[in-house]
C-alpha cells in the first residue's frame, strides 16, 4: 500500500512539472512584410508542447537562414498558464537589384543585371531574373518556393537563354566559338531536417556552337546544334549559423548530373562535385573562411571539357575561362575582417589565397601535380555591406599569381565569394 502511494504522489508532481513547462501561448513579432503562417509554417514548437529550449534553437537557426530574415532571437515569459514563447524577426529588404561589370575575352565591356525578390507574397518565395550583355545578348528567369507545399516540400523553375563567346582550347591553339545555351529546367526540393536536404531536377537544353575565329581542327566541328537532357541530383548538409555579416559552422553540397546528348559529336557525360565550405568567428571582429571544391567528369579528350579556369568562378585574377579540365581541385581561403561597423553599414576587409589544380581532357590524376595545371593566386580585397537588405555587398578583390605564366587583375561582384 505504502508503495502505491508513492507512485501515485511521484506521478502527481511529474504531472504538475511538465503543466508548469507547457507552453501556452506562441507569439511571432517584428515581421511585416513575411507572413506570420509562413514564419510559424517553418517553426517546430506548438502551443501545449512541454517546452524545449533545444527545438527553439533549431527554430531560431532555421530562420536566420531565410533570406527574409536578416536576424531572429527568442524570449520566454512564465505565465499563470505556463510560458509564453516570443520569436522575434529583424526583416531584410528583399527586392534586389544587381549589376556585376567585368571585361570580356576580347577585353570588352561586359555587365550583367539582375533583379530579385526573395520574399514573394511574404511566403519566402524566390523570383528573380536577369540580362547580361557579354558581347552577345542573354536574359534568364528563375521561380524557387522550398516551402510551396509545407516547410520540407517545395518546387523551382528555370528558364536561361545564354549566349556568349567561349575559347575552346585546341591542341594548335585557342578558337573562339559563339555558344547558346537554352534551357528549361524543373527540380523538387525537399528538406529532411533541419540541416539535410536533397533536389532532383530535369533540364532540358539546346547548345548551338558557332565558330568565329582562331584554330581549327578536323576532329572539331565548327557549326554543330545539340538537344540534351540532364538529370541532376543535390545533397547539401548545412549546419551554418549567422550572425549578421558573421557565418560560423561546416556545409557541404553535392552535385551530380547525367547529361544525354542527341548528337555523337558531344558525347554523354556524367559530371559530379562537392563544395566544403567551414567558416569559424576570430575574435569579435574576424571571420575565416574556406571553400574546398573537389570534382571529377567523364574523361573525354574533347575541348569542350566542362570545369574551367575562371575569374568569376574559382581563382580570383587568372582571367576569363583561361583553360578547361575534366578534373578539379580549388581551395579558396580567406580571413574576412570588420573595419568599421555602425547600424545598417558594415566595412569589411578581405585577405585571401585561392589555389587549385586541374586533370586535362584525357589526361590521368597525375595532371593535378603538373605545374602547368597548378595555380595559387593570393591577393585583398574589401566588402561594402548593408546588414539589413539580403546578399547587399558589393565586393572588390585583387588577385596576382605567384605560380608559373600567372596574370594578375581585380574581381568585382554582388555578394561573397563564397
Amino acid at each position: 500500500m505504502k508503495s502505491k502511494l508513492t507512485f501515485f504522489f511521484l506521478l502527481i508532481n511529474y504531472l504538475s512539472f511538465s503543466q508548469d513547462r507547457v507552453i501556452s501561448e506562441i507569439i511571432i513579432q517584428g515581421n511585416k512584410k513575411t507572413k506570420t503562417s509562413a514564419i510559424a509554417k517553418l517553426t517546430s514548437i506548438k502551443e501545449g508542447m512541454v517546452l524545449d529550449s533545444l527545438i527553439i534553437e533549431k527554430d531560431i537557426k532555421r530562420l536566420k537562414r531565410l533570406p527574409s530574415i536578416a536576424h531572429a532571437y527568442y524570449q520566454v515569459h512564465e505565465k499563470e498558464q505556463g510560458y509564453e514563447v516570443v520569436y522575434g524577426v529583424e526583416e531584410n529588404f528583399t527586392i534586389i537589384p544587381g549589376i556585376n561589370v567585368y571585361t570580356t575575352n576580347d577585353d570588352e565591356f561586359a555587365f550583367r543585371a539582375t533583379l530579385s525578390e526573395f520574399n514573394l507574397f511574404g511566403q519566402n518565395i524566390t523570383l528573380g531574373g536577369y540580362y547580361q550583355n557579354d558581347i552577345y545578348n542573354s536574359f534568364g528567369a528563375q521561380l524557387r518556393a522550398p516551402f510551396l507545399f509545407n516547410k520540407r516540400f517545395g518546387l523551382a523553375v528555370n528558364y536561361q537563354n545564354l549566349t556568349t563567346q567561349e575559347p575552346v582550347f585546341l591542341d594548335n591553339g585557342t578558337a573562339d566559338y559563339k555558344y547558346n545555351n537554352t534551357s528549361y529546367e524543373l527540380s523538387g526540393l525537399y528538406q529532411i531536417n533541419l540541416q539535410n536536404r536533397v533536389e532532383l531536377g530535369i533540364n532540358y537544353f539546346n547548345e548551338d556552337y558557332t565558330y568565329k575565329t582562331g584554330a581549327t581542327s578536323p576532329d572539331v566541328p565548327q557549326d554543330f546544334d545539340v538537344n540534351k537532357l540532364l538529370y541532376k541530383f543535390i545533397y547539401e548538409y548545412n549546419n551554418l549559423n549567422f550572425d549578421y555579416q558573421y557565418v560560423s559552422g561546416f556545409r557541404s553540397i553535392l552535385n551530380t548530373q547525367y547529361v544525354i546528348s542527341t548528337e555523337d559529336v558531344l558525347p554523354d557525360f556524367f559530371i559530379w562535385w562537392n563544395d566544403f565550405f567551414y567558416y569559424q568567428r576570430i575574435g569579435k571582429r574576424g571571420n575565416w573562411a574556406n571553400r574546398l571544391r573537389v570534382g571529377l567528369a567523364t574523361n573525354d579528350d574533347t575541348p569542350f571539357a566542362p570545369f574551367a579556369v575562371d575569374n568569376n568562378l574559382n581563382i580570383r585574377g587568372v582571367g576569363n575561362i583561361i583553360d578547361r579540365g575534366t578534373g578539379v581541385i580549388v581551395l579558396n581561403t580567406e580571413y574576412r575582417h570588420t573595419l568599421y561597423e555602425k547600424d545598417w553599414f558594415v566595412l569589411q576587409s578581405n585577405v585571401f589565397v585561392d589555389g587549385g589544380s586541374w586533370r586535362n581532357p584525357g589526361g590521368d590524376f597525375g595532371d593535378f601535380g603538373d605545374t602547368q595545371n597548378f595555380r595559387v593566386y593570393p591577393g585583398v580585397g574589401l566588402r561594402f555591406m548593408h546588414k539589413r537588405i539580403f546578399n547587399a555587398i558589393f565586393r572588390i578583390d585583387y588577385g596576382y599569381g605567384v605560380t608559373e605564366d600567372s596574370t594578375n587583375g581585380f574581381v568585382f561582384g554582388i555578394g561573397q565569394y563564397f
